[in-house]
């Protein structure tokens, strides 16, 4: 089974970084710049920051679904992310590079399934999910701090 992995689409983070402090605050958003080499995983590009980059560090709400599992957590948005990674059957390096929490998601938005997995391992988990029919959508997070990371869907 092909899967799909999809950044956001930059258009609506693209305004931000036009914004001053206050009314980015007033949008719970803040500007950040990457301080390390893999410290900010960008999800438009699912590429990592380089440091010095400049961020936009803001709450986003990734499973909006009117279910129990309704959630929203922090994103980065790299300011130079242009094209949103968009690809089927790869796996991102943001992604592959870190220990990811996975949700398997049905229709109503309800969770049937959850896995702690090496984002090396990330493939085989989204291929065997699946399978199983009633599963929509997965929705990947990086583990140590639970942000949303990026959304699955069948190819």
């Amino acid at each position: 089974m092909s899967f799909r992995i999809a950044g956001l689409d930059p258009a609506s983070f693209r305004p931000l970084f036009d914004l001053d402090e206050a009314a980015l605050a007033a949008r719970n958003a803040r500007r950040a710049v990457a301080d390390a080499p893999y410290a900010a995983p960008c999800r438009v590009s699912l590429e990592d920051a380089e440091p010095g980059e400049e961020l936009m560090l803001l709450s986003y709400e990734h499973q909006p679904a009117a279910s129990p599992y309704r959630s929203a957590g922090p994103i980065f948005v790299r300011r130079a992310a242009i094209e949103p990674w968009d690809r089927v059957g790869e796996i991102p390096p943001a992604i592959a590079r870190r220990p990811i929490s996975a949700r398997g998601y049905d229709r109503d938005g309800l969770m049937l399934d959850g896995e702690l997995v090496d984002g090396a391992d990330v493939a085989s988990l989204i291929e065997r999910w699946f399978e199983n029919p009633t599963v929509d959508v997965i929705h990947l997070h990086y583990a140590r701090r639970g942000c949303f990371a990026a959304s699955v869907s069948r190819a």
